[in-house]
């Protein structure tokens, strides 16, 4: 009886093929796995640089917005303070004169009305401005977290 060694060789063959095959199968299966893991993660890379551009965007806008309206607040003051000093405006006061005391021989008629002494004019339009300085950064704030933070 003589061994018929072709079966054999041919199963073995088979059996080299077939592994070959399913090891290849099992590599391309990682590799799209792998593309598709990529492809995902490019995907959020993407939406997060367009999302952060439009925010960016966005806060430039805003940006510009509040430091237009604060260029245009202090320029109201401005030119309020230009009008008290060339006499165009003038400052109403309530204020009350405290009596001293003292007995005066002079009428009313030649009395001036209270008025602001030059250093406390100059706080006047000092704390205007920066009353409107602090309205419009305590605003931008606001907007800012409202429309960037809370997102």
């Amino acid at each position: 009886m003589t061994f018929d060694w072709k079966p054999l060789l041919l199963l073995f063959v088979v059996m080299v093929f077939g592994g070959l095959a399913f090891w290849f199968f099992g590599k391309a299966e990682d590799e799209r796995q792998r593309a598709d893991t990529a492809e995902h993660n490019l995907k959020l890379a993407k939406d997060t640089i367009s999302d952060l551009q439009k925010r960016q965007r966005d806060v430039a806008a805003l940006d510009a917005k509040y430091t237009k309206e604060l260029a245009d607040a202090r320029e109201n003051i401005d030119q309020l303070q230009r009008d008290v000093a060339t006499g165009k405006r003038r400052l109403q006061l309530n204020a009350t004169c405290p009596a001293d005391g003292a007995s005066s021989t002079s009428s009313l008629g030649d009395a001036s009305g209270p008025r602001l002494t030059g250093s406390a004019e100059r706080n006047y339009f000092t704390l205007r401005e920066r009353i409107a300085t602090v309205t419009k950064q305590v605003d931008y704030l606001q907007e800012f977290i409202i429309t960037q933070c809370l997102k």
